[in-house]
């Protein structure tokens, strides 16, 4: 009784202290020390074999891929080819599909393995523009930009995210697994949510809401203006750089997306991943080399980025793997795999809970697999079902208020307030995309 006290006690704790905003590395760490303690493991051994174990073992699995995705990011950043993907985008449709292209203006570049983050910070200074002309709340610029970028994008079959790759390495399958029904769940996802986005700006438009930017912003806003007008006065011009022709800025995200499902089906989905976004880095860095001022700088930033975000990870999984030597996780699984319905119904209940838990849907996917994987492989289910129940289980819960990539873009991003933005977030990436997650359970055990 203790050691299930301890272990659904550590992990209330974890979201507690992230929701603090305290560091996932101390929280995880913390919260190690609990379960380890009510467990009855030794807390030498929890630490130094188990956390760690955990820690380094995803670190050397997944951070070339960390790496190499930060590093691109920074390529479309640097060479402004973000912005251009961006204003394209946003031309075509217009203003008064303001919501729809900020929607797709994020969704191109996550499934062209964008990073998260440089998506966010790419399209909201556009996004901004265009719900100001459209005069549409502010409020729901920061659900555009999650719903867009992991909601049906890094779930989805193909995707270059480590969402979708992860899987391959537990179940031995490709990108592309879950075949058709992993396809039409993604339009599902993408066209149930675009829908339900659309009538709830609607609707707070018809209530007589207007495009207002909350404090935070409207203090960035006028400090930047305040800039460019003494830039002005001093005879300086305000020049923010040409942008490249969409082409070429579309180049490197196709390059990805193709080279990754096509050379998977020849050697590693990892080995593959890293060969497309070393692509996507080279096609990036010749085709718009007059774009990109400080190439080394955007090598090295990309690096340090990318040892921030696998740190984190690897932290939530070195936690898991103590809380996974607890007997009383033993009893959880083996109530999950008990539970009545279809046979891949309790590894997506374990998936999305614990990615709920972590606020992190690689990190749950990392706890998960390594332990639910062999056990359901060992029943004889279809791999590709159970990738593709993985990815989209991942993609559920893990958006809850302290996810990091949430916090990121309601705050840092947007400027906004969780009471204010977080409500058409909380219906577009955990409810909609969890429903669609236990429909492909239904499809998948009857198809």
């Amino acid at each position: 009784m203790l050691g299930m006290i301890g272990l659904i006690g550590s992990l209330a704790l974890l979201m507690f202290l992230t929701m603090r905003g305290v560091n996932i590395i101390i929280g995880a760490i913390i919260s190690a020390i609990v379960v380890a303690i009510t467990g009855g493991i030794n807390l030498e051994a929890a630490l130094t074999e188990h956390y760690m174990t955990g820690f380094t073992g995803y670190f050397a699995n997944w951070f070339l891929i960390f790496l190499l995705g930060a590093i691109f990011g920074k390529i479309m950043e640097g060479t402004k080819a973000a912005d251009s993907i961006a204003k394209w985008v946003t031309d075509k449709l217009g203003h008064s599909r303001a919501v729809f292209a900020v929607v797709a203006a994020a969704a191109i570049m996550t499934y062209g393995g964008v990073s998260l983050f440089v998506v966010g910070f790419s399209v909201y200074p556009i996004a901004v523009s265009l719900f100001r002309r459209a005069n549409l709340p502010h409020r729901f610029i920061p659900a555009a930009l999650v719903f867009g970028s992991i909601s049906f994008t890094m779930t989805a079959p193909g995707s270059p995210e480590i969402q979708n790759l992860i899987p391959t390495q537990f179940f031995g399958t490709k990108p592309t697994a879950g075949g058709l029904i992993g396809v039409l769940m993604a339009v599902l996802i993408m066209t149930v949510g675009g829908l339900y986005l659309g009538r709830m700006v609607r609707k707070a438009t018809a209530k007589g809401e207007v495009f207002s930017l909350p404090s935070q912003s409207q203090k960035r806003e006028d400090e930047k203006k305040e800039k460019e007008q003494v830039a002005i006065e001093n005879g300086g011009l305000v020049d923010n750089g040409a942008l490249p022709p969409v082409i070429l800025a579309l180049l490197p995200l196709i390059s990805v997306i193709a080279v990754l499902n096509i050379m998977a089906n020849f050697m590693s989905s990892t080995a593959a991943a890293l060969i497309s976004l070393s692509s996507g880095i080279f096609l990036g860095s010749v085709l718009m080399a007059k774009y990109l001022k400080h190439f080394w700088d955007a090598l090295a930033q990309g690096a340090q980025d990318a040892l921030v975000a696998a740190a984190n990870t690897c932290a939530v999984v070195g936690f898991g793997s103590v809380a996974a030597q607890v007997n009383a996780f033993d009893s959880v699984v083996d109530a999950l795999m008990s539970i009545p319905g279809p046979p891949m119904l309790g590894l997506a209940i374990a998936v999305t809970l614990i990615c709920g838990i972590t606020g992190s849907a690689s990190g749950g996917l990392g706890i998960a697999l390594p332990i639910l994987a062999p056990i359901y492989m060992a029943q004889g289910i279809d791999p590709g079902a159970m990738h593709r129940v993985s990815a989209l289980a991942s993609g559920g819960l893990d958006s809850l208020p302290h996810n990091g990539y949430v916090v990121t873009t309601i705050r840092a991003i947007s400027g906004e307030t969780h009471k204010r933005a977080y409500g058409p977030i909380f219906i577009l990436s955990v409810i909609i995309p969890t429903i669609v997650m236990f429909l492909a359970v239904i499809l998948y055990s009857i198809f």
